[in-house]
């Protein structure tokens, strides 16, 4: 837009009569449209004809922080997964907050995924979201399935089992000839293959399919949505 005109917070603060602090908390929350479009950078200059409106609802309550969930493809890395947040790989058939462009920045990621793994991978804006799944990641429960070739030695199974520690135990249990299914607390990036290895097995597929009490679910591969406030780690 032109340099001619005003700051976008200054003219909604004339348009509803309230500070330049509010103003500017409309405008962040996705509230102010400019000429029917929704603006939610306070710095953005408008001119005198165009259309400044307070759409309904609205309120001057600072913007809450978002955890977003993503089901991150296979070979997708971490910068990758991260550009990959866009609006149009939104899953639509998830309520939740209405989409604001400063949802997708400040974003980190939590509880990291192997490049060649896909499933649910975790980024947020709230420090409580990524305190807990950083330093609360050994007591958090992942769930995993991996597809598997080779032949398995005779105790593999047991040994699978035995993988874990006393604190952290590994559960795996055979799913169809050729996936197994994993669940343990503190699993980390590149464990599954290592026990696998161990016992004969070639980890050809691996997929995280849920994290705490938050699952995957009918995620799309690809899509992302938003954590939900009822759903807790």
């Amino acid at each position: 837009m032109s340099d001619d005109g005003i700051r976008l917070a200054k003219r909604v603060a004339e348009l509803v009569a309230c500070s330049r602090a509010d103003a500017e908390r409309y405008i962040a929350g996705g509230w102010v449209s400019v000429d029917g479009e929704v603006v939610d950078e306070p710095a953005t200059r408008v001119l005198p004809a165009q259309q400044v409106a307070l759409l309904p609802g609205a309120t001057a309550e600072e913007p809450q922080p978002v955890t977003i969930l993503l089901h991150k493809p296979a070979g997708l890395h971490g910068k990758a997964a991260l550009d990959s947040l866009q609006p149009d790989t939104l899953f639509q058939a998830e309520m939740g907050p209405r989409f604001l462009k400063r949802h997708l920045t400040k974003l980190t990621p939590a509880m990291p995924l192997e490049v060649m793994a896909s499933g649910l991978l975790v980024f947020s804006q709230d420090w409580r979201v990524v305190r807990k799944l950083t330093q609360d990641s050994d007591r958090i429960e992942q769930e995993y399935v991996a597809e598997v070739t080779g032949a398995i030695a005779e105790d593999g199974l047991a040994r699978l089992n035995a993988g874990g520690t006393p604190k952290a135990p590994i559960k795996a249990s055979w799913q169809s000839e050729a996936r197994l299914r994993f669940a343990g607390k503190g699993i980390a990036p590149g464990q599954i293959e290592a026990l696998c290895a161990r016992v004969g097995l070639q980890v050809t597929g691996l997929r995280r399919l849920r994290i705490g009490r938050v699952a995957l679910s009918g995620l799309p591969a690809g899509q992302w949505r938003y954590l939900r406030e009822i759903e807790k780690f």
